[in-house]
């Protein structure tokens, strides 16, 4: 059994730092994504407004916003669910380096979330940083680029002036 394997199939019970998540870390690091700002994202940042301003504004009284569900749901589409086994999992003889870049495990989103969190959304508050987040491991991964996520974007805001126009 390789130490990676060890490390998946085994529920650690020390107290302190696990020493399996430093070749975790060191085996999503080995990936060289691209790591700077994107523009989109800082100016989502930047601009943008958070859920506790928004239910204020439009009177709802729920705290979650209502595409937590919709984010959760992709974060586990984007693992295949959860039964599937993390490539960082599987023996070094089975990973696929191209497939390594474009899945998007669940244990490697919370790691590269973190990275993205420290690095350039510690000052937006939860959840719109996880949203961020998500969206930026998306792009320097190339399941959506910029451009398209602008468009979606725009959609989604005509939608939602529209909808405050109908009477």
């Amino acid at each position: 059994m390789t130490y990676t394997q060890l490390n998946c199939s085994r529920i650690d019970t020390i107290a302190g730092p696990n020493p399996d998540y430093y070749l975790v870390e060191q085996q999503i690091k080995q990936r060289n994504l691209e790591s700077k700002p994107i523009g989109l994202l800082e100016k989502v940042k930047q601009e943008g407004r958070t859920w506790d301003d928004l239910s204020e504004q439009y009177g709802v009284d729920n705290p979650d916003p209502p595409w937590r569900i919709s984010m959760e749901g992709t974060c586990d589409s984007l693992t295949g669910g959860y039964w599937t086994v993390s490539p960082l999992c599987k023996p070094s003889d089975e990973q696929n380096p191209e497939e390594n870049q474009q899945v998007l495990d669940a244990l490697e989103r919370r790691w590269e979330e973190d990275e993205l969190v420290s690095r350039y959304y510690a000052e937006v508050p939860f959840p719109e940083r996880t949203l961020l987040a998500l969206a930026h491991s998306l792009i320097r991964r190339g399941v959506i680029d910029e451009a398209q996520l602008k468009e979606k974007m725009e959609a989604v805001k005509k939608r939602l002036n529209m909808a405050g126009t109908c009477t």
